[in-house]
């Protein structure tokens, strides 16, 4: 039997006290961490695992200062194993704790060297992972002498290649990597506002020739605005490698079933727009309607005429009246001819 939703937001409260009654705020606090039509930025939680090398630690530093503010790094070691069922729970409890819909753990061990867990919850609950084996790595510090990203601002996110759309592991992590830096929902954007870009190219590598693997280039750039020298009303970007750049494989993932996918994408009534009939938008971006009419019977309908016209219509009348009787005086006369030459006389003599 399904828990009710009492039940469900008991049983949370419950995982954020550890275990114990929940408090006062600690029910206030679920009270805003509660679903919205409107969700804001996704937090997340960035944590070390059993062992972490300085390689991994800055990786996490990175990916929290491009996610700024809606980050946090916890310094402290954690015993999690993230694939399997205690440290699942572990991970839960620890986004629940702070807050976060998005998660990564880095690790560094001799079987699965600079190893990075990228996830995400749905409804307190781990939904997907995906493990990258990051091969190469260029951090921040490396490029030395840029300006560093605005706080709060949107990256622009670029994939590149055909593997993404093909390959359905690719399609997650594309989807996983969208919500990972998508950062503040906003209805419209500044120029100011886009300072870097990052861009994801999947490329087809074949290990000992056996069978092709993906690997995935990321590079982030800073972008700056100029003046177009060509005189354009619109400015144009200029690019710099700014970092942090890597390339990484996947090695294992674990994703939600359909079932449990069909109700994460679920959107509420309230958000959903509603569809207007009888519009289109051609590909100009012109909207087009279209108006349903009753048959008119224009041929019937007359409407107010000037005085010249009236004229007009007398005079056209008139003439149609002359020619009708012109006809039939010749018609009659013709008759009159034809009986003359029967006969011999004419109805005249009669």
């Amino acid at each position: 039997m399904a828990p009710t939703p009492h039940q469900a937001k008991q049983a949370k409260a419950k995982l954020i006290s550890g275990g114990k009654q929940p408090k006062a705020r600690v029910q206030r606090y679920l009270k805003t961490t509660e679903s919205q039509l409107k969700e804001g930025a996704k937090g997340s939680l960035l944590l070390k695992g059993i062992r972490c090398s300085d390689a991994m630690s800055t990786i996490l530093k990175d990916m929290r200062s491009v996610q700024a503010p809606h980050a946090k790094l916890l310094s402290k070691n954690n015993m999690i194993v993230p694939f399997d069922d205690e440290g699942q729970q572990s991970l839960e409890f620890l986004t629940t704790k702070n807050d976060a819909s998005v998660f990564a753990l880095a690790s560094h061990n001799k079987k699965r060297p600079n190893n990075l867990v990228m996830g995400r919850t749905f409804d307190r609950r781990v939904l997907d992972m995906v493990e990258l084996g990051i091969l190469q790595y260029r951090s921040v510090g490396d490029f030395p002498g840029l300006p560093k990203q605005r706080v709060g601002s949107k990256p622009l996110l670029q994939f590149v290649g055909d593997v993404w759309s093909s390959d359905i592991n690719l399609k997650r992590l594309q989807n996983l990597l969208i919500d990972f830096y998508r950062g503040d929902p906003v209805d419209s954007l500044i120029l100011s506002g886009l300072d870097h870009v990052m861009v994801f190219t999947a490329a087809e590598a074949s290990i000992g020739g056996v069978e092709p693997s993906p690997i995935i280039h990321q590079r982030t750039y800073y972008m700056k605005l100029k003046k177009d020298p060509k005189g354009g009303k619109s400015p144009v970007p200029y690019l710099t490698p700014s970092g942090p750049d890597m390339d990484f494989k996947v090695r294992r993932t674990e994703f939600a079933s359909p079932d449990l996918w069909k109700l994460a994408m679920k959107q509420p009534q309230g958000v959903k727009a509603k569809k207007k009939k009888n519009q289109t938008t051609n590909i100009f971006g012109e909207t087009i309607g279209r108006l349903h009419l009753e048959r008119q019977d224009i041929d019937s309908r007359s409407g107010k005429k000037s005085k010249a016209l009236r004229m007009a219509d007398k005079l056209d009348k008139a003439e149609a009246k002359a020619a009708l009787e012109d006809e039939l005086g010749r018609e009659e006369e013709e008759m009159d001819n034809e009986f003359q030459q029967a006969y011999g006389f004419s109805k005249g003599d009669m």
